[in-house]
């Protein structure tokens, strides 16, 4: 049982107790049962106030905590910092610079930020630690915090961490193979493009019809890309319309485009590049980019996650020359108006207004994205003129 006794200082009655270790788990016992006597902080129950009150609630914590307190760096840690010191000698009532002595030089000029009242946050740092008996590189999201006793004077900090090498090699990895993947894709599409070459060479080949076939290759190239280098599942439609108007986008002020970063299917954004493609390479030959004072607005809203809220998507040039009807539809018109909406789940307009090309693409926001979570955002909003 707690051990509890009265003091009185300047007239003021203080309970010491060691209560503020109730419901702490095994090292709130392992704290108990240390002879703090033989160490800068004294016993365990004339700790001060604000020592205890942060003890009490690192221990009630499921996060790994530890606090260090004093000039001495006395160490005081959870249950859940355990696996975070591995195979360590126990590190309860030792110099936190002994403790984490093979990676002091990084991480003691933070603590001594921390012990001057500034608090850090930093994300996947590397480390290489000696937890296991041999060192090894691992990478630790953490935040040092300066705990202040009841004057506003730093007397401590403390460390809230958690263990992030998992994450950081499975992103590593993620990242080579699909850096592999893009490699192949690109000399797949290589290939292809070669043999289209060679199969429409010779003075009966349409030389337009071969550069355009040869264009539509390069753009789903462009596109594959995109989603080999993002998650090779998803992709953002800001990074879908900046990556599909890059070779477009040669002079500024020409393009404006604005939305928010709204994540799709792979199957969405590859129809939405090669749509792009078909309507920059029109604007260029015919419409908006045929002249020097030509523009076009790409702008897109979107409404509420997995909901009935429309996603608009829209392409608007501006002072071009008059746009005519053609007389036919070609494959880059039956990509716009029936695979882009077919994937999207929705409809699409595509008007050749005299005063420039209209295009609209209209579906729900539950049709948007579907091979990921949609909340799961990486790109930030559009809003670019170029």
């Amino acid at each position: 049982m707690a051990s509890i006794s009265v003091k009185t200082i300047r007239g003021v009655e203080l309970l010491e107790s060691v209560h503020f270790l109730d419901g702490g788990g095994s090292m709130a016992d392992a704290i108990r049962a240390y002879d703090w006597s033989s160490t800068a902080l004294g016993p365990l129950e004339h700790w001060p106030s604000s020592l205890k009150i942060g003890v009490g609630m690192m221990l009630s914590s499921k996060f790994p905590k530890c606090i260090v307190w004093g000039p001495e760096l006395i160490t005081i840690h959870n249950d859940a910092f355990l696996p975070i010191l591995g195979e360590k000698p126990p590190a309860l009532g030792r110099p936190f610079s002994e403790v984490w002595h093979e990676a002091w030089d990084e991480i003691g000029s933070i603590a001594q930020r921390a012990f001057a009242g500034e608090a850090t946050f930093i994300e996947d740092f590397p480390l290489v630690i000696n937890r296991h008996g041999y060192p090894e590189k691992a990478h630790f999201t953490f935040c040092y915090s300066p705990i202040r006793d009841e004057a506003g004077v730093v007397r401590g900090m403390i460390d809230t961490v958690i263990e992030t090498t998992g994450t950081v090699e499975a992103r590593r990895q993620a990242s080579l193979l699909n850096g592999e993947l893009e490699h192949r894709i690109k000399n797949t599409l290589a290939v292809v493009a070669a043999i289209v070459s060679q199969t429409l060479r010779g003075d009966e080949t349409d030389p337009a019809a071969r550069s355009i076939l040869l264009e539509r290759i390069q753009a789903l190239a462009q596109a594959q890309s995109l989603l080999t280098r993002a998650s090779a599942t998803e992709a953002s439609v800001v990074d879908v319309v900046l990556e599909a108007t890059a070779p477009f986008r040669t002079s500024e002020g020409r393009f404006h485009i604005g939305g928010p970063p709204i994540m799709l299917s792979s199957k969405q954004s590859l129809s939405l590049s090669l749509a792009l493609h078909e309507l920059a390479t029109n604007a260029v030959k015919y419409g908006a980019l045929s002249n020097a004072a030509g523009k076009v607005r790409i702008e897109w809203v979107a409404g509420r996650p997995d909901t009935e809220d429309a996603f608009v998507f829209r392409w608007i040039e501006e002072d071009g020359p008059v746009v005519r009807t053609p007389a036919r539809q070609g494959f880059g018109s039956r990509i716009i108006q029936m695979v882009l909406p077919h994937d999207f789940g929705g409809e699409a307009v595509l008007s050749h207004d005299p005063l420039g090309i209209r295009f609209e693409l209209r579906a729900n926001m539950c049709q948007i994205g579907g091979e990921q979570p949609s909340s799961d955002h990486h790109s930030q909003p559009a809003s670019e003129k170029s």
